[in-house]
């Protein structure tokens, strides 16, 4: 069907907005690490300066969400915490010392956790109301995480990596200005929004989490240890990255070009492809290094990561009341991906240490116990036919 005008002008801010967020996530998550050992941090300290991150933006992202609902708006929280993490990120440059470091990464942790949860929240909104393909507006998100970080590689090697807390400040003065474009899509307000408790007890949200956590969280050693795995196993640099690139290539083209096989899978489907492409993808890096093998468990990340995801917003999108929207969507990027991500990580660490790539058949395994979680999967009653 024909898009409006009207339409394709909400489609292009959002998809500006979510285009910003994930580019200041195609930053921080390659080239922070590398940066806090710029600055003198030893690999103890730059893990404890990461875990200090994460577990403030698992505490801060759900608050942020119930504080977007009661406010009826999350457009005025979403640019006003963008606007607070440019100047946050502009601290790394100004701290010194481990202690100074760990302040200004709490700092910046604590106003950077609602971006990509309110970011979704309001493109969630828009797309709930059929203004827009949810999937094709969040692949830009995707492909705005590839370019900036290969800009951000670019400009490292050309002015070393004081440049990262620039780039990451540039990047959030983006998200807020695309937030400030963004017109509100008439949704109902409510006298006051639901309790975490009334949220959790939406039906299936609590299953969904669970699946979540065991698909989504099962790429925790493919983050942590991908990368060094396929380095130890002779592979250059060029070719490591043009594996992650194709894992993200893979993610776009469902998001793009998938509307039809989502629509046709549906949730539980969507959910039971996920974890099923999980234990083969999982399988292969567990078995071999060989280069041919990787690059197919790559071009799996489409389904591992993008058909979850989809299915995670495709519930959010039909189930959540408008009131509840940002509550719910923080709540499921805290405990139902980031709590099992940072857990595994942890686990992870020791696991490779000890078994190499074997550490890749737990994640198998944790994606063959989401299948008979998928299968109890059911869509809302009155699942909208122009979702995601």
């Amino acid at each position: 069907m024909r898009q409006a005008p009207a339409s394709t002008s909400h489609a292009l801010r959002h998809a500006a907005l979510l285009g910003a967020a994930y580019a200041v996530v195609g930053v921080f998550q390659p080239f922070l690490p590398a940066f806090l050992t710029s600055r003198g941090l030893d690999a103890g300290e730059v893990s404890v300066a990461l875990a200090l991150g994460s577990a403030v933006r698992l505490l801060v992202g759900p608050m942020a969400g119930r504080l977007a609902d009661s406010l009826h708006d999350p457009r005025l929280l979403l640019a006003a915490t963008a606007a607070a993490s440019a100047l946050a990120a502009c601290g790394f440059l100004l701290a010194a010392g481990v202690v100074g470091i760990l302040l200004a990464q709490l700092m910046y942790s604590t106003v950077l956790a609602p971006l990509v949860p309110l970011s979704e929240t309001v493109t969630l909104a828009a797309a709930r109301r059929g203004l827009f393909d949810y999937g094709r507006v969040r692949a830009v998100g995707s492909a705005t995480f590839i370019l900036a970080s290969a800009l951000a590689g670019w400009l490292v090697g050309r002015q070393g990596y004081d440049i990262v807390p620039v780039l990451l400040a540039l990047m959030l003065v983006l998200s807020a200005l695309a937030a400030l474009t963004l017109r509100r899509t008439g949704e109902v307000r409510v006298a006051r929004p639901g309790s975490f408790r009334a949220v959790l007890a939406l039906p299936g949200l609590g299953r969904l989490m669970l699946v979540s956590a065991l698909v989504q969280g099962s790429h925790a050693a493919l983050y942590a240890f991908g990368a060094i795995h396929w380095a130890a196993a002779g592979h250059a640099p060029l070719t490591i990255g043009l594996l992650w690139a194709g894992g993200v290539i893979a993610e776009i083209l469902l998001f793009t070009f998938g509307h039809a096989l989502v629509e046709r899978l549906g949730l539980r489907g969507l959910s039971l492809v996920a974890a099923v492409a999980g234990v083969v993808r999982w399988g292969l890096l567990a078995g071999t290094v060989w280069l041919p093998a990787l690059a197919v468990a790559q071009l799996l990340h489409g389904l591992t990561f993008g058909a979850q995801y989809l299915a995670s917003m495709r519930l959010l999108i039909s189930l959540v009341p408008p009131g509840q929207a940002a509550t719910a969507q923080s709540l499921h990027a805290s405990l139902g991906v980031g709590v099992a991500t940072a857990l595994l990580t942890l686990v992870c660490g020791p696991l490779y240490a000890n078994f190499g790539g074997g550490v890749f058949w737990l994640m198998a395994a944790l994606c063959a116990l989401a299948v008979p979680v998928a299968l109890g999967l059911r869509p809302p009653v009155a699942e909208p036919a122009e979702t995601p």
